[in-house]
């Protein structure tokens, strides 16, 4: 837990607001990447928080989740002048510049799921609590069996990516604990399902013995399930973060066999709820981490855990 933060394991309560000051305010969301059931269900979240406070969102996003790509499209969102940007950084040093830039025009800044190193940037910061949700990780594979000395690997997204770079920590820490053999630096699939596939075919045949994985998001959770499968690996364990309709069906097909959700919808809800507060003098909470859960075949049925399910439109 961050110091200063506070954690949350659903929405909060909506912020008292001036609907006068908030009534028309216009905010643009920038994702991390278009497409992704997980901000896609933060969008969803966002709208309806927008919606009640009277308040127009516009939502953006690079196709692939590259500071490259997205960094031209902060700067045209400078150009454009909302009222409040809310955005997921593609990486914590290559965003700081041009987020910083619009703050100091004057837009209302809120990081949303992932951060920038400058702490500077943003009223506020909300994003689930990464390194405890790969501690689940590593703790879901010894539940589904695996023991001291069983070899295990980490497959991510990019270095540089807050969350993601989070997850594989806690994931790394917690496996090395358990006394797992993690058999390789992590890994890094460019968050390409197809390149994840290619990694895990590659360590398969590399350590055939291999018994579980951790894919540190959806579309890398997504080729790794394929590649292990088309390997007939069947006694690999995979633990996948994210909980995306194909997802799921990976999950109830048994390819995957666990998945740490997060609440990307309860992120957009409350990203919204704290620019309201900053653009009425309400009171702001700088950090705010977002609770996980660890969905399996057995318990995905339960309301509880349903609700942490993403969704691939509002």
């Amino acid at each position: 837990m961050v110091a200063g933060a506070i954690a949350v394991t659903g929405a909060l309560p909506a912020i008292a607001q001036d609907d006068m000051s908030a009534e028309g305010a216009t905010v643009t969301l920038m994702v991390g990447v278009q497409g992704d059931p997980f901000y896609i269900s933060m969008e969803c979240g966002a709208q309806e928080a927008a919606t009640a406070a009277g308040m127009t969102l516009d939502v953006q996003g690079p196709d692939r989740f590259d500071a490259t790509l997205q960094n031209p499209m902060l700067d045209a969102v400078l150009a454009g002048a909302p009222d409040v940007l809310m955005v997921a950084p593609n990486d914590r040093v290559a965003s700081a510049g041009p987020i910083a830039r619009i703050q100091e025009a004057g837009t209302t800044v809120v990081l949303v799921d992932t951060t920038v190193d400058d702490e500077s940037i943003g009223v506020s910061r909300i994003a689930t609590d990464n390194r405890l949700g790969g501690v689940k990780a590593a703790e879901a594979l010894q539940t589904l069996g695996l023991v001291e000395g069983d070899k295990v690997l980490g497959i991510s997204v990019n270095p540089g990516i807050t969350s993601t770079d989070l997850r594989m920590e806690g994931f790394n820490e917690k496996a090395e604990e358990l006394g797992f053999d993690i058999v390789a630096e992590t890994q890094y699939s460019n968050n390409e399902a197809s390149r994840a596939a290619e990694i895990i075919t590659a360590q398969l045949a590399a350590d055939p013995d291999l018994k579980g994985v951790f894919a540190s998001n959806l579309f890398t959770a997504q080729g790794v399930a394929t590649g292990v499968r088309q390997a007939g690996a069947e006694d690999v364990q995979v633990v996948g973060f994210d909980a995306g309709p194909d997802q799921v069906l990976q999950l109830q097909a048994g390819d995957v066999q666990a998945l740490v959700a997060q609440q990307p919808f309860t992120i957009g809800q409350m990203g919204v709820e704290q620019a309201v507060a900053a653009l009425t003098g309400g009171e702001v909470t700088p950090e705010i981490q977002t609770e996980s859960t660890v969905v399996t075949a057995d318990n995905i049925d339960d309301p509880e855990v349903a609700k942490f399910l993403y969704t691939s439109e509002c």
